[in-house]
């Protein structure tokens, strides 16, 4: 199955110039989305993960179903503010300005190992501040799989972890 049929392409979305891959139809259609939690599961289980670590928000809907599958550990890395109880913060710089992301405290013991996981990888900040993140905590951070990569914005470079993409593309 070509999972490509399955994406959409928003041209000028969220503004002018962006060409948007909305994975809203894949997760509609339930052989597609059946399809790619099984090449997924593939791609990631061989790292042995202990824990998947989805990013907010489109990440956790590929972490939760992927670590059932796999028997393995769901936790969420989010935005400052949007988890409960004690959290440890991550400020990484953006283009313009900085960002923090956070993950509840004792969610990774150390030495636990950790793949994340997002829907699409574009320029890497996010991911690459999740393993800092997560290495902060103790982590061992395995890898990092996302269901699309935008191969032309190059965000692999920022990673020092082997990435699984299922599918890419160059503009």
């Amino acid at each position: 199955m070509d999972l490509k049929d399955h994406i959409a392409s928003i041209p000028d979305f969220p503004k002018p110039g962006i060409n948007f891959y909305d994975i809203s139809p894949l997760l509609s259609h339930a052989e597609a989305w059946s399809v790619a939690m099984s090449r997924m599961a593939k791609v990631v289980g061989r790292h042995s993960p202990d824990i998947l670590a989805g990013i907010e928000s489109r990440g956790f809907l590929v972490a939760a179903p992927l670590a059932l599958k796999l028997g393995c550990g769901f936790v969420m890395i989010r935005k400052k503010g949007k988890l409960p109880g004690k959290t440890i913060p991550y400020e990484y710089g953006l283009e313009y300005g900085t960002d923090t992301i956070e993950i509840q405290e004792n969610a990774v013991k150390p030495g636990q190992r950790v793949v994340i996981l997002d829907d699409l990888l574009a320029t890497g900040g996010t991911l690459a501040a999740s393993a800092g993140l997560l290495r902060r905590i103790g982590a061992e951070v395995t890898g990092a799989a996302c269901i699309i990569e935008l191969t032309f914005l190059n965000g692999r470079s920022k990673l020092d972890v082997p990435v699984e993409v299922l599918m890419s593309y160059d503009a």
